[in-house]
């Protein structure tokens, strides 16, 4: 009668404790890199963010996800009309949550003349063309100490904010222009939007 040391072939045993061993070693390497490089991704590649407040209304409303490029990107590299992620300016005094970072839409550069007429921004002079907004989207509160006569200029290495609903947005007419190295990254998509799945890239 066959015993279980008969069930195969000498030294089976140890040959699949062996491959099993090393199966298992495999998987947990493999994990533990993915979640290394899912780390090092979201740390200097992308990033998600969530929208916690109504001032990117229409193009980001409450509750949407973002995704926010972070690798090879420079604040030097952004340009009018984009939207940015960056730290909370210290001197912002609106109220709500403190300390979290805030998303909004550059509107002038370092260097750049601002100033506000009616519901119309100028910049460098000129009408700045905002597609992105509704036709009739009411400014709130003009561009505090700009007019015509004399713009405002952004001081070198700064940038200056504004959300898309701006007659509620706490913003640069508030606490001043942004530092250019606050700036954490560049949005780039939008995958969750009114409550749903919807991929709109910026």
């Amino acid at each position: 009668m066959a015993g279980p040391a008969d069930a195969g072939p000498t030294g089976a045993g140890p040959r699949r404790w062996r491959r099993w061993r090393r199966a298992l070693t495999e998987t947990t390497v493999t994990i533990l890199v993915a979640v290394l490089l899912g780390g090092l991704v979201r740390t200097f590649a992308f990033q998600t963010f969530w929208i916690p407040s109504s001032s990117m209304v229409p193009t980001l409303g409450v509750y949407d996800r973002i995704l926010v490029r972070k690798a090879f990107f420079s604040w030097h590299d952004v340009h009018e009309g984009d939207i940015v992620v960056f730290s909370h300016p210290p001197l912002d005094h609106c109220g709500g949550a403190q300390g979290g970072d805030l998303v909004k839409r550059v509107i002038a550069l370092p260097g750049q003349t601002i100033y506000s007429l009616r519901n119309s921004i100028y910049v460098n002079g000129r009408l700045l063309a905002e597609p992105y907004l509704p036709h009739d989207d009411p400014l709130g509160t003009p561009i505090p100490g700009a007019s015509r006569q004399r713009p405002y200029r952004v001081p070198p290495g700064e940038l200056y904010m504004l959300g898309d609903n701006r007659a509620i947005s706490c913003d640069s007419r508030y606490w001043g222009p942004v530092k250019g190295s606050s700036i954490i990254g560049k949005v780039v998509l939008v995958f969750w939007h009114d409550n749903h799945p919807d991929f709109r890239r910026f």
